[in-house]
């Protein structure tokens, strides 16, 4: 059993990274046990994942308020969608399924890619209308599929955009834009009809998120925080906490780190 311990820090004065690290973080609470992956909510949920696919949603009290168990019939977990705290996506990409789950970790709907010929998906996203984003490998597209996995919408050929094809690893759907990032390239941004809006040269990122139209991402012993407009991204040093997390995840108020460590 893998072993590891998920931190939360309170984030103080995040507008400013000139603060020092004492006084940007500051311990809120610790969870101990099996998880190898986590996402959380915007109602500040969290969903750990253990190492045998189980998921279990901890609300922000602390307290367990729900189980999915059904982890073995769809292969591994290859990402977990938590944008809408009433729909959550499980992407298992072996199987080229979605599966669609309620707030209280029952199956709504299940979505097979393969069906409308999406085969090579790398990334899923939740759309701003309840939809769901997909980027197509194989067609070089980004489309929004519903929840019986028909197509609704779809851009343009990116190789018709791009010298390079993108691959991103990461969609965020967020106030009119769709962000895909691709940590070998950087920040594609798009609108909600597909076209293509503006490239940021933020490559090498992981953890990559989006809160209020501000990028968020690390790189090995450093946050960094980009402000569309400003020209200045910020870059600030992290304690060992951070630095040496597995995973770590920004929110408004909170940093969650994924810390190894046998218990």
């Amino acid at each position: 059993m893998n072993k590891f311990c998920l931190i939360i820090f309170n984030l103080l004065l995040w507008s400013s990274l000139a603060q020092s690290q004492d006084t940007l973080f500051r311990l809120q609470r610790t969870y101990r046990g099996d998880i190898v992956d986590f996402s959380v909510d915007n109602l500040g949920n969290c969903f750990i994942v253990s190492s045998s696919g189980q998921i279990k949603k901890i609300n922000n009290e602390g307290d367990s308020a729900g189980v999915f168990n059904d982890v073995r019939r769809y292969g591994k977990l290859f990402s977990l969608d938590v944008t809408n705290p009433l729909k959550l996506l499980l992407y298992f990409k072996n199987f080229g399924t979605v599966l669609v789950l309620d707030r209280f970790l029952n199956v709504r709907s299940t979505i097979d890619l393969r069906k409308q010929e999406l085969f090579q998906v790398k990334a899923i996203g939740q759309s701003y209308d309840n939809n769901i984003w997909v980027f197509d490998e194989q067609e070089s597209k980004l489309k929004k599929v519903g929840d019986d996995g028909r197509v609704i919408d779809q851009s343009a050929d990116f190789r018709m955009i791009f010298d390079s094809m993108p691959s991103p690893q990461v969609i965020i759907d967020q106030e009119k834009l769709v962000y895909l990032y691709d940590s070998s390239k950087g920040v594609y941004l798009f609108d909600y009809y597909g076209a293509f809006r503006n490239r940021l040269l933020f490559p090498g990122w992981s953890d990559f998120t989006v809160i209020n139209k501000i990028m968020f991402g690390r790189n090995g012993a450093f946050l960094f925080r980009y402000e569309p407009g400003t020209l200045n991204l910020q870059k600030l040093p992290v304690n060992n906490s951070i630095r040496d997390a597995k995973k770590i995840k920004i929110t408004s108020n909170f940093l969650y780190a994924l810390q190894d460590g046998i218990i």
